[in-house]
């Protein structure tokens, strides 16, 4: 599923190409943002920003994979769909290990254009959905007190309570609260589903 704050930020020096974009997006009901330069987009940047972006991949000043390096070391999960002349494949593909989604000929069919932008929105919805559960797994950890976290890491590595008792030299019936607490402010029941948040969080 996409959201409705989602935006299509098109990043284009040619000022007919962009408005033709801008126009064909709009009408499918897209929001869209326009950019005639790499560096106007990046004054406009902000991490919250939700969406895609398609990209020109040659243009004067900052081009298009100057911009992808610069969004890269600013951390963006913005997914980026290059569009490129013939000639420019080679950089394409170049882009794509640096991380972009997609490319997209020039002259382009819309509704192939229209395609991979759904699928962007779609990938960055997934991306911003799955972040939103590791600050929230990140905050749940951080309420843990050391001893909490302690046994929560033997638990992890699958020490049963007498086990984790004798290793700390406390009793069972004090495993077993901490191990409660554990689960209480973890919000799960299932030891799978605790080591599945832990292992989210070290990826």
């Amino acid at each position: 599923m996409t959201d409705s704050q989602q935006v299509v930020y098109i990043v284009e020096d040619d000022e007919a190409v962009r408005d033709s974009l801008e126009m064909m997006l709009v009408s499918m009901e897209h929001k869209v943002e326009t950019f005639p330069t790499a560096n106007a987009f990046l004054d406009s940047y902000s991490e919250s920003m939700a969406g895609c972006i398609v990209l020109d991949i040659r243009m004067p000043g900052m081009d298009g994979m100057e911009l992808q390096k610069e969004l890269n070391s600013r951390n963006s999960i913005l997914p980026i769909i290059f569009v490129t002349g013939h000639g420019d494949v080679p950089m394409a593909v170049e882009a794509m290990q640096l991380g972009a989604i997609d490319f997209i000929q020039k002259p382009y069919r819309e509704q192939e254009l229209l395609e991979k932008i759904k699928a962007a929105l779609e990938l960055d919805a997934e991306q911003r959905d799955s972040l939103k559960e590791k600050k929230e797994i990140i905050r749940r950890l951080e309420e843990l007190t050391p001893r909490e976290k302690e046994i929560m890491d033997m638990m992890i590595e699958g020490h049963a309570n007498k086990v984790i008792a004798i290793d700390l030299d406390i009793s069972q019936r004090t495993v077993e609260i901490h191990r409660s607490r554990v689960m209480h402010k973890m919000g799960t029941h299932s030891l799978a589903h605790l080591v599945r948040m832990v292992l989210m969080v070290k990826e």
